[in-house]
């Protein structure tokens, strides 16, 4: 019987040989040292060719250590050694890009255009959708708002929100707010400043600690409480000069003192053009604590820890049906709807930035099919180095290695010029276009952006190189040698076609995305608002704070006045004054109902309309046709009998069969009923795109001058005027004829109708711009790519194309030569773009209007431009082909 070592020896002698076989392999794998690698498959053939059974256990011992200790050499080596292979493939890849600088120019400019771009709409989208809001828990923070039949997100009646924030179990805290306007007086010249009417724990709920001072306590969220305020850090530079003993001083807002409390810091950008915060309860309005009038109030809530939107909303339903049974007037059919407070500021572009991002990417792949068309006809161009290489030891990674290392180093040079792109185009866009994106104090470049750069970069690089790369290796020595260069054109004008043909279709997809753009903004911009907005001015008024606590006798006596003065000022043409609604500007609605049909029994039962009090010249200062009847006249006042005039709308809705001239309807509990005189048409009040989609279309206007004793003490009261043209010398002469009849009389909030108009658009304009941008680059870089196609093709071909002239081929012949070739690589991009795009515009269906995703005469337009551009492109190496002397051409060969 055999001992037990020669038993155990057959078992022992797979492990044995894969430890060796790995010696052998593991330095292939890495890139080995010569040396090592022979040792360790000398020792692995001595294992094969021993005889087992012949050998004592003491031999076995030492074949099997010697093989591992072999593998262990070549394996301890390997990181030093790879470490020393990496700087030599980095230090060639340099010397490579300085000896073509050109070329290494091209290749960092398409890059960082690439790389620029992409680094920039991330820069935006990291600032508006990836940031959490710059509060504590910020995820925790929701709006609060009133749902109603015709509204999800309506306003709330204080009165309700004081219910909810009482007796709610998922909220930490809840505050509501309202947008004001006071004329500051006391720091320097008077001026009409933005405020907000707050609940004392509105900062609490944010956990925003002021910069100077105290907010406000409980108690002095109270009627008859002292007044203070609370000021924004940007006020307390322009009017306070920074002055540290802010604290100590009181400022007038409209007619009544207040003691500053405290200074925010200069990062709360929830209400970036707020710059004063009051007391909600010290508002002097009785319509505060009435349950039917919102009052434009709309809360702010912080859940509690490990709460949801859904069980919130459900928790806040819960006492909304409550109060329906309580007070079933003006809660029935009333609920709560929360929206996260980053999803309602970002909400309505967050859809536009990942379209944008999208696009920016396709800018992005096209650079990197660029860059791979240019460098493939280099290595091309470098087939004997890589054969001589190939033939001396170098394997077959080694050189994929070196080539994506030289694309890597080109990526890093291209993100670090696109590095900067995005920094300068990140701030030329939100300068040209500030309003068009929320959050837009807080896109930068910060280390998320240099983080997404550095990646976008090694994977353009690599993405790059991968092509030529494996183009280098894949063949035989004795091949490359062979054909020196010559016969592999054929094979790799081929690829290179291919991607010219994949940057045609890209580029082609971008551009229809940005034309259909720009039919749909200017489709908007012909839409028709229902008013004439050329040459006519909007700007709010405010009284001196003495006229205002006057009788509303002199009050009206004094509008009058004034009215009188605007009127009479050189090239205007018409003037109102206007409360309430003014179109694309700001809304204001009240519910009624009709003499002669039932009352409904509660408010969600009645119909609304947006409601406009308006002066007699109205119509000629906003250009409204008057369609039926009359419009106002200056008997219309505090004691006429009350009278109305509505819109096209309003009277197809309640009027379709009759006419509503002499109908009387009614707008309040107590108020008498007002008998409809006129019908105007109908204006555009939300939006130019999207307004006939809103339920609320009605529009009901009322005398301005008949405005009752209370209502007239408004702050701040709407102007609009018709000039006969626009220009600074007339708003001058207007502000001029406002202040002659009370220097304290504050204009503020200048803006024409076009304006208006103009901000509407510009979100569309920013989706617009960008995308065309995109579009643009692309463009530039697919007529590169074709260009560079066809100069290396001309180049190579130079032989061939000496024979053809030698044998009698006209110059002309071989000038539709080299444009038919490039020809046939457009088209069949441009084939493989309207593919494309007929399936990837659909998903921008939702932000156009007034043009279909598929439109034939975009596609048709942009198919014939990207045409054109490869024509253009082609026509410089044809025309070079051209000159070709044949003798020359055949002895340089």
């Amino acid at each position: 019987m055999r001992d037990p070592e020669t038993r155990a020896t057959p078992r022992l002698r797979p492990y044995i040989r894969l430890i060796a076989l790995i010696g052998v392999i593991v330095p292939k794998a890495l890139r080995r040292d010569w040396r090592q690698e022979w040792e360790a498959e000398l020792r692995y053939r001595e294992l094969l060719l021993a005889d087992w059974d012949a050998l004592d256990w003491r031999h076995k011992l030492d074949l099997f250590v010697r093989a591992f200790g072999a593998f262990w050499d070549a394996l301890r080596l390997q990181p030093k050694r790879m470490e020393d292979e990496m700087f030599q493939d980095v230090r060639y890849g340099i010397r490579m890009a300085l000896k073509n600088p050109g070329f290494t120019a091209v290749l960092v400019l398409t890059l960082g255009l690439g790389i620029g771009a992409n680094a920039a709409l991330f820069s935006v989208v990291n600032g508006v959708l990836l940031n959490p809001l710059p509060y504590p828990n910020s995820d925790q923070l929701v709006t609060l708002h009133q749902s109603k039949p015709n509204f999800e997100t309506g306003a709330m009646p204080y009165p309700n929100f004081l219910d909810l924030q009482r007796e709610n179990q998922t909220f930490s805290a809840m505050a509501i707010s309202r947008g004001y306007g006071f004329t500051l007086i006391g720091a320097g010249e008077p001026e009409r400043v933005n405020a907000r009417l707050v609940t004392a724990d509105f900062f609490s709920v944010l956990e925003i600690k002021p910069e100077q001072g105290r907010t406000f306590a409980p108690d002095e969220d109270q009627p008859g409480a002292a007044p203070q305020v609370v000021i924004s850090h940007r006020l307390w530079q322009r009017k306070f000069g920074s002055s540290v003993d802010v604290l100590e001083k009181d400022v007038i807002l409209d007619d009544k003192s207040y003691s500053v409390i405290g200074v925010l810091p200069s990062s709360f950008g929830l209400l970036r053009d707020v710059d004063v915060y009051v007391p909600i309860d010290q508002w002097r309005s009785p319509a505060l604590q009435s349950r039917s009038a919102a009052l434009g109030l709309h809360g702010i809530g912080r859940l509690k820890p490990g709460a949801t939107i859904e069980q919130a909303e459900q928790d806040l339903n819960r006492i909304m049906a409550g109060l329906a049974i309580a007070y079933p007037a003006t809660n029935k059919g009333n609920g709560a709807k929360l929206i996260s407070l980053k999803a309602r500021m970002v909400g309505g572009v967050q859809q536009i930035l990942v379209m944008l991002l999208c696009a920016v990417g396709f800018v992005l792949l096209i650079a990197c099919v660029n860059v791979s068309n240019l460098l493939l006809a280099r290595s091309t161009a470098r087939t004997r180095e890589f054969a001589i290489r190939r033939a001396l030891g170098a394997g077959r990674m080694r050189l994929v290695r070196q080539s994506l290392t030289e694309s890597i180093l080109l990526a890093v040079a291209g993100g670090a010029l696109g590095l900067a792109i995005a920094g300068w185009g990140t701030r030329a866009a939100l300068s040209l276009l500030p309003t068009a994106l929320p959050r837009a104090e807080e896109v930068g470049l910060d280390a998320r952006v240099l983080a997404f750069t550095i990646g976008i970069s090694l994977i353009t690089g690599i993405l790059s190189g991968l092509a030529p790369a494996f183009k280098t290796s894949q063949r035989h020595v004795s091949e490359m040698l062979k054909e020196g260069g010559r016969a592999v054109i054929g094979r790799g004008v081929r690829a290179q076609g291919v991607l010219v043909a994949v940057e045609m279709a890209l580029a082609l997809v971008l551009l229809i995305g940005a034309g259909l753009m720009i039919r749909s903004l200017n489709a908007l911009w012909r839409v028709d608002p229902g008013f004439r907005s050329e040459n006519v001015l909007a700007f709010q008024l405010d009284l001196s704070p003495s006229m205002r606590s006057a009788s509303p006798a002199a009050i009206r006596n004094t509008l009058r006045q004034l009215n009188d003065n605007i009127a009479n000022t050189p090239g205007v043409r018409g003037v109102s004054f206007s409360a309430g609604a003014l179109p694309l500007v700001n809304e204001d609605d009240l519910f009624y109902w009709i003499e002669g049909q039932p009352r409904p029994a509660t408010q969600s039962e009645m119909k609304m309309a947006l409601i406009y009090g308006v002066e007699p010249g109205y119509l000629t200062a906003m250009g409204i046709p008057l369609k039926r009847g009359r419009f106002f006249t200056e008997q219309d006042d505090e004691r006429a009998p009350r009278v109305a005039v509505i819109d096209e709308a309003f009277a197809e809705k309640n009027f379709a069969n009759d006419d509503p001239i002499g109908k009387r309807i009614y707008v309040g509990d107590d108020d008498p009923p007002l008998q409809i005189v006129g019908v105007v048409g109908h204006v555009r009040q939300w939006s130019l795109g999207s307004d006939d989609a809103l339920s609320l279309q009605s529009q009901l206007y009322v005398p301005f001058r008949s405005m009752s004793d209370s209502e007239i003490r408004v702050s701040g009261i709407g102007v609009v005027v018709r000039t006969e043209g626009l220009s600074k010398g007339n708003i001058e002469s207007i502000r001029e004829a406002v202040q002659r009849q009370s220097g304290e009389n504050v204009i503020s909030a200048v803006q024409t109708m076009n304006q208006v108009i103009s901000d509407t658009l510009a979100r569309q304009r920013f989706s617009m711009i960008l995308l065309g941008g995109f579009a643009s680059v692309s463009l530039l870089l697919a007529s590169i790519g074709i260009y560079g196609v066809i100069s290396y093709l001309v180049g190579q071909r130079k032989h061939e194309l000496g024979i053809r002239v030698a044998l009698g081929a006209g110059r002309g012949d071989i000038f539709r030569l080299v444009i038919s070739h490039g020809m046939r690589m457009a088209i069949c991009g441009i084939g493989l773009g309207v593919l494309a795009a007929l399936g990837l515009t659909r998903l921008m269906s939702q932000m156009l209007f007034g043009v279909h995703p598929t439109d034939p005469p975009t596609f048709a337009v942009i198919a014939l431009v990207l045409l054109v551009v490869a024509l253009a492109a082609c026509y410089l190496p044809a025309r070079r082909a051209m000159k070709l002397d044949p003798l020359e051409a055949i002895r340089t060969e």
